[in-house]
This record gives structure tokens, sequence and C-alpha cells, in this order.
């Protein structure tokens, strides 16, 4: 009995259960993207999904997942007579983890054949084994991008193709793209999101009587687990011979060209970019009908679709939130139920992209009767992190001297990373990245393929012939934000420059995918709003209602940024240190009598000798200026940009020359 566990006993999460069912009807739909908290049971259904699947044909000892009567032309399994077969298996199964290389799931040299033959074999990767299958991601936020990266490829292409170690090696990999992630821990890069043909959001019950059931199941699932799905094997049996009637439904499943009007209306309504979302709808729907034992797509079809498709390619910036308008696609959806009068076609198509029209402008108006008022009012007394017309693009370089550790990132250049792409091998006789192809190829040369006295024909290695693969990847930098929010930054007009700036380097910091804390001080003492985190939804949200108001304790805002760095540094990702403040320290440190600006310029010069990168922000204005921030950036060895110099070019070229010199 299967230890996994049962599909149909999870309690409520419908949208979840549907979302994995539709892409097991149709695995053309790209998969599903799950996002929730913790404990949402997104793992649980991910996995479970499987036992409710039909069985596939497959050969045995095939390490391809090669389908009967199409063996790849790697597979020397299923190339051989006797190695065909045919027997019937689970769906194959397949977790990523975050660590893997790209050895493990792309595929390499097989070191057992070569050492034994010294002959170029291939050893199938995680993808091979995920062909005709799912692929698990847990986390999938957290995956190193050169890992990212060739899932793109592989997905976009559905081939997996390796050229290494001397090898060329081309075998399909089409599978079930299925994915989870904790928004708190950061975002998904946008060219991936778009990938996962649907997306779920997944949240624990609020009614007390469900979270109980969820928990006397579980409980006694974790007491005999053999028991408790057979309990349940009366409903896993019908669930997997309905997904099966769909499977053989779903050719016969007819979508009209009034229901493909309506998708396209759909994502044009809800501006959705991507071409992809109306192909993925276009499935989705159908796939929704052959489930319900029906063979002509509704527009409640379509609703549904709409629903799992399009909130997360609706979001265009950094900042957008994914989501959608649930009563505009209510309204859109029922105009597409009414009957319309029999007119000439150019009419009847322009009507609803005329309302949609009129409903966009008069939002434009809404908007401007809103940026209006808040032109009339003064004092305000929150930061509202928003595009304020200046500083539209900050272009950070790289971090001098990044080191091989470094988390992975897209910054900054390393010549030795941990992991990247495969860049060249040099001899080591103790590497910790042995190149396989490069010391079996030195021994070959040095003549190590001799006959010993048992005449065993083996290619003997010696430390001699030991190479270290050498790759190439990209460090994550820190940037730490250290924001005055004391009564003298409460102007709005200073805010406003001050908001441009810091939704720049948001931007850069959100491609670049670095780490981002925020400091805020104010009154007695700052704060660490946010601790270093690769979310700069996260980041803009600690921002954006940013209470402000009483005294200027900026010695102590240096104090805690110091010692963040510190604890940062064992993660060896370069810091940037970002000060937005007018300088007008007046609050010194804890048991400290000494003068708070004094106290300032040594915390500071502490800064500078510790060679933290940094850029102060000068937000003071009017005609009586003391320069405060000036005299803190010169203690920090640090350039100093006044707010009529918050501009996108003028920081980028700053921020280049300060970081080139260090």
């Amino acid at each position: 009995m299967s230890s996994v566990y049962p599909f149909s006993a999870i309690v409520g999460q419908p949208l979840l259960k549907q979302s994995l069912l539709l892409c097991a009807v149709d695995p053309g739909i790209g998969g599903v993207l799950i996002r929730g908290d913790k404990g949402t049971a997104k793992s649980t259904a991910a996995r479970g999904l499987t036992q409710v699947l039909p069985a596939i044909a497959r050969i045995a000892g095939c390490a391809f997942n090669c389908a009967p009567g199409s063996p790849v032309a790697a597979c020397e399994n299923c190339n051989a007579a006797e190695g065909k077969r045919e027997a019937s298996g689970e769906v194959p199964f397949v977790t990523l983890p975050l660590g893997a290389t790209e050895d493990r799931v792309l595929g390499t040299l097989d070191l057992q054949k070569a050492l034994q033959g010294a002959q170029r074999a291939f050893q199938p990767g995680l993808l091979a084994s995920a062909h005709r299958g799912m692929l698990y991601i847990d986390e999938v936020n957290l995956l190193a991008d050169h890992l990212v990266d060739v899932l793109l490829d592989v997905a976009a292409m559905g081939v997996n193709s390796v050229q290494r170690e001397g090898l060329s090696v081309s075998h399909p990999a089409r599978f079930t793209l299925v994915g989870t992630m904790n928004l708190e821990e950061g975002d998904l890069r946008p060219q991936l999101l778009d990938r996962f043909g649907l997306m779920v959001e997944v949240t624990a019950p609020q009614d007390k009587a469900v979270r109980a059931e969820v928990v006397r199941r579980r409980i006694a699932y974790e007491a005999d687990p053999a028991a408790f799905a057979l309990q349940w094997q009366a409903q896993q049996d019908a669930l997997r011979a309905q997904v099966a009637q769909a499977q053989r439904l779903l050719p016969q499943v007819a979508l009209d060209d009034a229901m493909l009007e309506l998708i396209s209306h759909l994502c044009c309504e809800f501006e959705v970019a991507s071409l992809r979302a109306d192909i993925v709808m276009h499935k989705t729907a159908r796939a929704i009908a052959a489930l319900q034992a029906r063979t002509r797509v509704t527009p409640d079809d379509v609703k549904a679709a709409a629903q799992l498709v399009l909130p997360h390619r609706r979001r265009r910036k950094p900042f957008d939130q994914t989501g959608m308008d649930q009563d505009k696609l209510d309204d859109l959806i029922d105009q597409a139920r009414q009957p319309e009068p029999q007119q000439d076609g150019g009419n009847q198509s322009e009507q609803p992209t005329q309302s949609g029209q009129d409903e966009r402008d008069q939002d434009s108006d809404q908007d401007r009767d809103r940026e209006d008022k808040s032109e009339g009012e003064g004092g305000e007394q929150t930061f509202a992190v928003a595009a304020a017309g200046v500083a539209r693009k900050i272009s950070v370089e790289a971090m001098p001297g990044a080191s091989s550790h470094a988390a992975a990132g897209r910054r900054s250049a390393v010549s030795d990373a941990k992991r990247g792409s495969a860049l060249r091998a040099v001899p080591d006789a103790n590497p910790d990245r042995l190149a396989v192809g490069a010391t079996l190829r030195s021994a070959a040369v040095r003549g190590a393929l001799t006959q010993d006295a048992s005449q065993d024909g083996n290619l003997r290695v010696t430390a001699a012939d030991l190479h270290r693969q050498v790759r190439a990847g990209r460090s994550a930098n820190l940037i730490v934000f250290v924001v005055d929010a004391s009564g003298s930054m409460a102007a709005q007009r200073r805010m406003e420059a001050v908001k441009g700036a810091v939704l720049a380097l948001l931007t850069d910091a959100y491609q670049r995918r670095d780490q981002l804390a925020v400091i805020a001080f104010r009154g007695e003492s700052a704060q660490l709003l946010l601790e270093p985190t690769r979310s700069v939804d996260l980041a803009e949200q600690g921002l954006r209602e940013l209470p402000t108001g009483g005294r200027t304790p900026l010695p102590h805002a240096l104090q805690l940024a110091s010692r963040l760095l510190e604890k940062s540094a064992q993660q060896d990702a370069p810091p940037l240190l970002v000060i937005l403040s007018d300088g007008r320290a007046n609050v010194g440190l804890p048991g400290d009598e000494s003068d708070p600006w004094q106290q300032t310029l040594a915390a500071a010069q502490h800064l500078a000798a510790r060679g933290t990168p940094a850029l102060v922000l000068d937000t003071e204005t009017g005609y009586i200026r003391l320069g405060r921030a000036a005299q803190l950036a010169e203690a920090l060895g640090a350039p100093c940009l006044t707010i009529e110099q918050l501009t996108g070019d003028a920081l980028a070229l700053t921020v280049r020359a300060q970081l080139g010199a260090r």
C-alpha cells in the first residue's frame, strides 16, 4: 500500500485540487504553480496526485521513460530486441532538489562505463526520469538561476540537449511542471512564472470545524498509513476513473469561435501581454469540460479557466500585484451569456471594446482626481513608495571581489562559482568539483590505458590526472536601505523625491536578484523593518506606509546597520549601504552622553574602516542648510547626492564610480 497521503482525503482546497486534475487531463496545459503560506497542503496535494492518475505503458528497465514503439535514440534498453518488455506503471513523479547540479538535472557522462571500457556513454538525469510524468519543485522561487535557465529551455522545446564531456545527446523531456512557493521567501522570475500554465493561491481554512477535520485525518494517517489509504480507496478509484474518462473525452471537446473570442477578449480586457495566456485558457477550458464529462465549452468553463490562467500573467512591473478583479470578470462573462441582436458583425465586436474603453477612461479620470487631491493636501504622515517621476532606473555595476561562495544572483560576475555554467577544467590533485571528462582524457593521453598482469584493460586514473571544474556564475548582493523617518523628513515634496529613488533601487534589485533589507529610524531608536530577503514585494510593503515624525536617532541606525552587515558577511554577500537622510541627528545612543552628531561620525568612520560601499542621498531642502548629510558621506568615504540630483542618470554614474573604486 502506498505511503502517500490520499489525494481525495485532502480537506477543502477545491481550486488546488482542480488545477492539479486539469494538468492530469491535459499535460499540455504546462503545469501549475501553487502559492501560499506554509502548512497549507501544497506538497501533499502535488505528491498525492500521482495516486489518482491512470497508469501509463512503459518499457521495463528504461531510464528515459520511452513510449512503447517510440524509443529514444540514446536508450540502449528500448533499442535492444530483448529489452522491449512492455508493462504498465505509475506516472513518474520526480522531485528536483534545490541544490541539484546541472549534471544531475541534464545528465552527464556515465563514469562507471567510461572507467571500465573507456567508452563515452550517457547517464540520464532528472529530466529524462520526468519524461511523460511530473517534475516537482518545492520552493521553486529559491531555485538557482542556472537551473531556472535550464528549465526554461527544456520547457520551451520539450527536448533536453546535452553537449558536454564529449557527448552530444538529445532526448524528449515533456513533463508537467508542478511548483510550490511561499511569497515570504521571494518572488519567481517572470520568465519562469509565465511557463506555469496555471496558478492557484492557497490559504489555511479559517473555519474551526474544517481545521479540526484536517487535523483529525492527518493524525489518523500518521497512526496507520495503510489503513487510512484503504479507507479512501473507493474515492481514489472513482477519481482515477474520472480522470481516465476525461483524458479519453478530451479530443472530442469542442470550443467554438464565440468562446475563443471570449478568451481573447478577457486577455485584452485584463491587459495580459503574453499570448501564451490565450492558448492555455483554450486548453484549460476544454479540460474543465472534459473533467465534467461534457463535449462543449461554456462561458462558465472559460470563467473558471481565467481564474487559474490570468492572475499571475497580469503583473507587468516588479511591484504590480498579481490577482484580478473578480467583479470585472463576472461582468464580462455575464455580457457573453446575454444574447445579442443580430446586427452587423462589426457593431457586435465593437460594443464590449467600447465598454472596456469607457471603464478605462473613467478610471483615468478618478486617478487624476486623486492626484489633484493629494497635491492639495499637506503634512503627510506616511511614507508611501510609488513612482514619483524621478530615478526611473538605477544600474548598479558589479561588486568587485565577489566571493565564489556567494548566494546565487545576477549582478556580480564570479570567476569560480559553486554553481553555474561549466567554463573550463584545471589540474587539481584534490578537486572539490571533479571534471570527469578532462580527468579521463588526461589519463588516456598519459598512456594509462594499458594492460596489467591480469589483462583487464581498465583505465588507470591517478592523482596527476585529476581536474577541477571551473564554473562561471553570478553573485548576489545585499542592499541595506537606512531610511530617515523622523519629523525632519516628513515634508511631502521631499518624500516624493525619496520615493522615486527607493523605487528605482528596488526595481534594479528585483532584476538582479539581490537581497534587500530595510532599517527605519525615528523617535528614540532605529528598527529593522525587513530582514534580508529577495522579495522586493516585501520591501515595498515595508516602506509603503512607513510612519514618520519625531526625533532623529541616526547613530542607532548606523549601529544597527553595522551589526546587520557583520552578520551578512558570513554569507559572503557583498553589501551596499544606501542612507536616505538630512543628517540632523539629535538622539544619541542609550547610555552615551556624548553629542549625537559626533556619535554619528564615529559610526560612519567605523563602517568606512570595514570597507563598506555606501551612498548617501541628502534630503535636506530650504534656504538654510546645515550640510550634515555631506559630512556624513565624507566620513563614510561615500558619494552624496542632493535632492535636486536624484535622477536616474546621476545615481547610476555615482554608484558605478563608487563601486568601481572599491
